[in-house]
């Protein structure tokens, strides 16, 4: 398996720390809003590769943090006249609820900023006595970049340019810094600002210092992965490794992960998605246009490292691919009750026992084999730095080949493997392949009864009526030979 590797800039082999287990920190949102779907991209790309280190047999032990104080929790809490516990919690809560719709497993550990000050404390205070950080007069820390002799090897930035740069940027209230690329660990409070005693100030933590401390307490002092979004490598990345390094002596993360941006199609004028901006979509406002399924799979549909462009065109097309997944995951389903019945009508135990157990033909024998260098292709795309892209081309080529072998004529043996092959392979990426059941109006379904006593008394005109009805109210009906089948246009 091989990971692009920012560090190294290059496709290195995945070899963990300890054997068949995966220590991975995945940078979480800062909590003062819905969180839209550019902070989605991070979340729905590593929860994959989180999958697939799972589907591979590791033990993934998986960490993504809420940053819960910040001078955005701050000023929304400021607007409603609240404290920044109530504003932090509300929207942790939101944005759980996003993150199940989008199907994104819960971490191993959620850990909060704010309930981990004593780590942060410890770990200041370890760089102090180092000499890698320094308290000011007015009781700010900072770190100081250049005692860290590695500082800016993520980011291939050079420190003597960093510092030039940095000094370019006047910022009130900095002038205690011995250099200007030096950077906060820990900062006295504003009047009004949620704070904690320290042996400097009373105040709170740095930004950075949170995920450094998070870290280093839920996996330990050295990690296999941190990732995160391609705008956290410089500064929040870059400072995270030379906390961390120069706290513990030890290299931090073997490799780094990052997503590229998602991008936003407005009349033809491409540019970031950002809440700075002000042009971006939450994924609750997606969720009321479309099941979040079909987000999932349109953040899928590119490379990680590749940007993205949103567009209501592109929304479309995945829904429609997505489409083709669940009506193929639908057909497997319906062929295995077909199979199922045609085994209970058997008079013959002994042959039905055998018939479902067995693949009964050489052409579906063939078949298989076919599936499995499918799922073998798809294994290679995944293995070549999570190229999701290439794994759903994989899929739907599986796809294609259920949809023209598999019947309610086929062996039970040969649907199943291709219907768990199919579920398998989507349960990597996140898919999943069983519909949701909507509960339908009443209206709705009185409807379909009707329709359905209209058609027994061959009154075929009446039902033609109400199948255009519906159709209007946007509900599809299938029949088949189980019954009538309804989903949503």
């Amino acid at each position: 398996m091989k990971i692009f590797n920012t560090l190294t800039r290059r496709k290195e082999e995945f070899v963990p720390l300890e054997p068949g287990k995966v220590k991975m920190y995945v940078c979480g949102p800062t909590v003062y809003n819905f969180i839209h779907i550019g902070n989605a991209r991070p979340m729905l790309v590593f929860d994959t590769v989180r999958r697939y280190f799972e589907y591979k047999g590791y033990q993934v032990n998986y960490v993504s943090n809420f940053t819960d104080v910040d001078d955005k929790i701050i000023k929304k809490a400021i607007e409603e006249g609240v404290d920044s516990e109530v504003i932090s919690s509300r929207y942790i809560e939101e944005c759980k609820k996003d993150m199940g719709g989008m199907n994104v497993k819960p971490a191993t550990t959620h850990p909060q900023a704010t309930l981990e000050i004593d780590g942060m404390l410890k770990m200041i205070q370890i760089l102090i006595e180092k000499g890698h950080a320094y308290a000011a007069q007015d009781g700010t820390v900072y770190f100081r970049t250049s005692s860290f002799q590695d500082y800016g090897k993520l980011s291939h930035k050079n420190l003597d340019e960093l510092q030039s740069g940095f000094r370019e940027i006047k910022v009130t209230g900095e002038e205690g810094k011995e250099a200007p690329s030096d950077f906060v660990l820990w900062k006295p409070k504003k009047e009004g600002e949620p704070y904690w005693d320290s042996p400097w100030c009373q105040g709170r933590p740095g930004w950075h210092i949170e995920c450094s401390v998070m870290a280093k307490k839920y996996l330990g002092e050295q990690i296999d992965i941190h990732a995160g979004g391609e705008d956290l490598i410089f500064p929040h990345h870059e400072n995270e490794i030379a906390q961390s390094e120069a706290a513990n002596g030890k290299p931090f993360a073997t490799y780094w992960m990052h997503n590229a941006f998602l991008n936003i199609d407005t009349n033809g004028h491409v540019q970031k998605m950002s809440k700075s901006l002000g042009n971006f979509f939450t994924v609750r406002e997606i969720s009321e246009r479309y099941d979040l399924q079909v987000l999932r799979f349109f953040m899928l549909s590119a490379h990680y490292r590749s940007p993205l462009n949103f567009s209501a065109e592109l929304m479309e097309a995945s829904k429609n691919g997505l489409e083709r997944i669940l009506t193929a995951a639908d057909r497997l389903r319906d062929a295995r009750k077909a199979a199922l019945e045609r085994e209970k009508g058997n008079v013959d135990a002994a042959l039905a026992a055998k018939s479902a157990k067995t693949v009964r033909t050489a052409e579906e024998q063939n078949h298989i084999g076919t599936a499995k260098e499918l799922s073998a292709k798809y294994e290679a795309a995944m293995e070549d730095d999570f190229n999701t892209a290439d794994a759903i081309a994989a899929v739907f080529e599986l796809v294609k080949l259920c949809n023209s072998t598999v019947s309610g004529d086929s062996s039970l043996t040969y649907i199943d493997f291709m219907k768990e092959l199919l579920e398998r392979l989507c349960d990597v990426l996140g898919i999943v392949t069983e519909r949701k059941e909507d509960i339908l109006d009443d209206e709705i379904e009185v409807m379909i009864q009707a329709r359905q006593q209209a058609r027994k008394a061959k009154n075929f005109a009446l039902a033609d009526e109400i199948r255009g009805k519906l159709l209007d109210m946007g509900i599809v009906l299938e029949d088949t030979r189980e019954g009538v089948k309804w989903k949503k246009a």
